[in-house]
């Protein structure tokens, strides 16, 4: 969720590479039958060994380019949520993986994740659109979101969004 009074998110870089799918995440030999704990201590096993166990609650997925393609599974939203992701930054997401995040309460930004060390603190400042990396010269611009948007983000997602505000009346 984001920080409600500015708009910001910190927190350290965990790396993947591309083409990172739903399917390595929330992996459909899951599901039904497994829970999300379960599920969650498995994921990305395919593309980053031991990446689940030594991921922090708080931490940044720092991703390549098509991050979340395959499939709308909602549930890869919510295993990454289980695993205490913040945010997760990458060139380019899977549509229906971006939408299905937002609606969930996860912040997904586009933007060059080049140079970004795994581990490296990251500012991620949503009002002022930049992302920066601590120890660094790295400052990137970080896409405009809707003012809707970040209403939705700083509730924690769609439904919690709409149990606060049933009209859509956006806080000032």
């Amino acid at each position: 969720m984001l920080d409600s009074s500015n708009d910001s998110i910190q927190g350290r870089a965990f790396l993947l590479g591309d083409d990172v799918n739903t399917d390595l995440n929330c992996s459909g030999k899951y599901l039904p039958g497994k829970d999300e704990a379960y599920i969650a201590a498995q994921a990305f096993e395919a593309v980053a060994p031991g990446f689940a166990a030594g991921f922090r609650s708080g931490g940044v997925i720092v991703a390549g380019k098509h991050f979340g393609i395959n499939s709308s599974r909602e549930q890869a939203v919510h295993i990454l949520r289980r695993m205490g992701v913040a945010a997760i930054v990458a060139p380019s997401f899977g549509r229906q993986f971006f939408r299905n995040a937002i609606n969930n309460g996860l912040p997904v930004l586009e933007c060059d994740t080049r140079g970004i060390a795994d581990g490296e603190a990251l500012l991620l400042d949503l009002g002022g659109q930049v992302l920066t990396v601590a120890g660094q010269q790295i400052t990137r611009l970080l896409p405009a979101l809707p003012t809707a948007i970040r209403a939705i983000l700083r509730e924690g997602g769609l439904i919690p969004f709409l149990a606060k505000y049933p009209n859509w009346e956006l806080p000032a």
